[in-house]
């Protein structure tokens, strides 16, 4: 008799996650069709593994995504966010939402400096829904990502339709 253990679900955002820690720069442009959801999918994953997880916004600035109610002292501003991302020597997953153009030239600057970071330790910013010209302006310093699963979806013959 063979038993078949079934490996446990992968949790929503593990994926595009996994993928932005191997990316080859420590700037990510990540295109999402639906930036709540995924914030919200990443938020459950920080938690769930306990790594340290942030996201900036203009409104409330820096803020873990682990636990809701820390956030970073200093870091409304984006200036102040992206010095504090320089600084820190730990792992660091910080996703900025809301960016608006014309960054200052210290802002573009600090956000060149984050995408050439040492490889001595993982830390990434991931700049969400960021403006075209934006991205166009970072060029080959960020890796361009899509949230979008990036395994083919198994079509299934259902009722004499195939389905995604």
């Amino acid at each position: 008799m063979t038993s078949s253990i079934a490996p446990p679900p992968v949790q929503a955002g593990a994926e595009i996650f996994e993928r932005i820690l191997t990316a080859p720069s420590g700037l990510v442009v990540l295109d999402s069709k639906d930036v709540p959801a995924l914030v919200e999918q990443v938020r459950a994953l920080a938690r769930h593994s306990g790594q340290a997880v942030y996201l900036w916004q203009p409104e409330s600035g820096l803020g873990s995504l682990r636990d809701a109610h820390i956030r970073v002292p200093d870091c409304g501003r984006l200036g102040n966010a992206l010095r504090y991302m320089q600084q820190s020597m730990h792992f660091g997953v910080y996703f900025l939402l809301g960016l608006e153009l014309p960054l200052s030239a210290v802002d573009a600057g600090l956000l060149r400096q984050l995408a050439r970071a040492p490889k001595g330790h993982v830390r990434r910013v991931v700049l969400l829904d960021a403006p075209p010209a934006l991205s166009a302006h970072l060029g080959d310093l960020a890796v361009r990502l899509d949230s979008e699963d990036s395994q083919p979806r198994r079509l299934r013959l259902r009722d004499g339709r195939w389905l995604a």
